[in-house]
């Protein structure tokens, strides 16, 4: 078995270039802080890992307040934004102290985690399962815990711009008995 030697990395723009050209769903990631304050953050980083435990991934900025909260709370609400969210996504994507004014929220029902009402269709309350450090961001591993999921077209971020998912609405599904 050979070792593979460490190569130099790509410069950032053809990474970026590489990643741009990578749709992905659109999801705003919500906690709160120590003070009770809710936190969250857009993320394109969203990943299944296992369907057994389920358990999602999403990359977060280390020197960030969401990640520094969601350490803090342990655990933290994914929620997948629907075609109307546009707004909301840019919302949690630029610099701004008080994102949440911005937004229709509440509690969600199971764990109590900041839910976009008005912005997603699906929210997934996640208790933190690990965290690794990569650069200069944080892998968080979320064991979830709860699903609430309404009808909805997905949102979809690619090529620098939003779009909606081609295929059309998604399903909602029934609760639990």
């Amino acid at each position: 078995m050979s070792t593979l030697s460490l190569a130099r990395p790509v410069p950032l723009d053809h990474f970026r270039s590489m990643m741009s050209a990578f749709p992905s769903g659109v999801s705003v990631i919500t906690t709160y802080d120590e003070n009770g304050f809710p936190r969250g953050l857009t993320a394109s980083s969203l990943a299944s890992v296992t369907a057994e435990p389920p358990t999602v991934s999403v990359c977060l900025n280390t020197g960030g307040d969401t990640l520094q909260a969601l350490r803090e709370h342990g655990s933290f609400a994914v929620n997948l934004l629907h075609d109307r969210g546009r707004r909301a996504a840019g919302v949690f994507a630029t610099p701004n102290t008080d994102r949440f004014a911005q937004v229709e929220w509440r509690p969600s029902p199971g764990l109590g985690l900041p839910w976009l009402i008005e912005d997603a269709f699906v929210t997934a309350e996640c208790q933190v399962a690990g965290m690794l450090e990569i650069g200069t961001h944080t892998l968080v591993l979320g064991s979830v815990v709860e699903v609430a999921q309404e009808a909805g077209t997905p949102l979809m971020y690619g090529g620098r711009r939003f779009a909606n998912w081609p295929g059309g609405e998604m399903p909602g599904r029934s609760p639990q008995a």
